[in-house]
């Protein structure tokens, strides 16, 4: 791995560049790096931001001693989605003084388990969890009480058991089916297809009870015919996504919600294989708004997963654990509940009028 080195911040035209970089005068600039009082903190932050970014190394002064260590276990990093949570644990947890010590499960590797006692044994602060076990329906949820009396703070992310008494971040899966399915209804789509991962995990059966809803709703269509013939399960792959469309374009849906932008580029890709064009033969939304799923040919229509927020919350919950100072406010006691973020819908160009309805919209 190539490795970039740091360069201390000397010349007058570097402080021009930081000053330009952050948007601050350069006396300001001056004041930061001389750690002189009168500057607010989020200038000062936005200063060390610049040095970051430009490459330069932070005066001593500067350096903050590191807090602890905390943990990050995500199941992979394949999906661009988890390097992006990654990126926003790890800033959040960077500014507080703490060490982000990323760990990442493989295929034929590490389990969350063995994950999970490497880093205890290391002695973390606490543990950021993202789509593990806690997802999963037919996992053990004992492991993460025996956890819990080991004294190890940690927080939950995307996936919820009322069987763990720690806090959970999630989005609204339920509200972001309905998101889709509106968009896609009010461009004429009747036949409306889901593509999602196994049915065990929390995510899929909340997405599935969302698009349930909506569909029956807004189309009129029954429960029994939406499971049999609308819904799709597969993997959060690619690959995935491909043969899950492939199996709702045989039954002629003309637009499909993915469970994930990976599956979602599948999706894409199967309707191109039967000579199809995306958007105006077939429609096609994600989910997540993955880094670069913009620049897809075409652009992708998605779900906005509230990556900042949610990493954030995190972070705040995990240091508010850390320091004894997270109040439960669960419906039973030493119960924290579940922190739940607004997804958002991004219309962009694979999405576009149903066949026979009047052409793009």
């Amino acid at each position: 791995m190539r490795r970039v080195q740091s360069t201390p911040v000397t010349a007058p035209t570097r402080l021009a560049d930081i000053a330009a970089q952050a948007g601050v005068s350069e006396a300001t600039v001056s004041r930061v790096l001389n750690g002189k009082p009168g500057v607010a903190a989020t200038t000062r932050q936005s200063v060390l931001a610049a040095l970051d970014v430009l490459g330069y190394e932070r005066p001593v002064r500067l350096r903050q001693r590191s807090a602890g260590l905390v943990g990050l276990i995500t199941p992979e990093l394949e999906n661009p989605i988890f390097p992006a949570l990654a990126q926003v644990i790890g800033q959040a947890l960077t500014r507080q003084g703490y060490t982000p010590v990323l760990a990442t499960q493989t295929p034929g590797g590490s389990t969350e388990d063995e994950l999970t006692e490497m880093l205890v044994d290391r002695g973390v602060s606490g543990i950021i969890f993202v789509s593990g076990l806690h997802a999963d329906t037919t996992a053990d949820m004992q492991r993460y009480e025996q956890l819990r009396a080991q004294g190890v703070p940690f927080v939950l992310v995307d996936g919820f058991s009322p069987k763990v008494r720690v806090p959970f971040i999630s989005p609204d899966d339920r509200a972001a089916m309905k998101l889709a399915v509106t968009h896609l209804v009010s461009l004429g789509h009747s036949r409306i297809g889901l593509a999602l991962g196994p049915r065990r995990f929390v995510p899929v059966q909340r997405k599935i009870e969302g698009f349930l809803r909506v569909v029956q709703d807004q189309l009129g269509l029954e429960p029994a015919v939406i499971e049999s013939e609308l819904i799709q399960h597969s993997l959060y792959t690619l690959e995935g996504g491909q043969a899950a469309a492939a199996a709702l374009l045989d039954r002629g849906c003309t637009a499909v919600v993915c469970a994930s932008d990976m599956m979602a580029l599948g999706a894409i890709r199967a309707a191109r294989q039967r000579g199809l064009e995306v958007p105006d033969d077939v429609s096609v939304v994600g989910f997540d708004d993955s880094p670069l799923i913009a620049f897809t040919d075409p652009p992708l229509t998605t779900i906005r997963k509230p990556v900042p927020a949610m990493g954030q919350a995190a972070v705040r919950t995990l240091l508010e654990e850390i320091r004894g100072q997270l109040t439960p406010t669960g419906p039973d006691a030493g119960t924290y509940g579940e922190f739940v973020f607004m997804p958002e819908l991004v219309v962009r160009g694979s999405t576009a009028s149903g066949p026979g309805t009047g052409g793009r919209s």
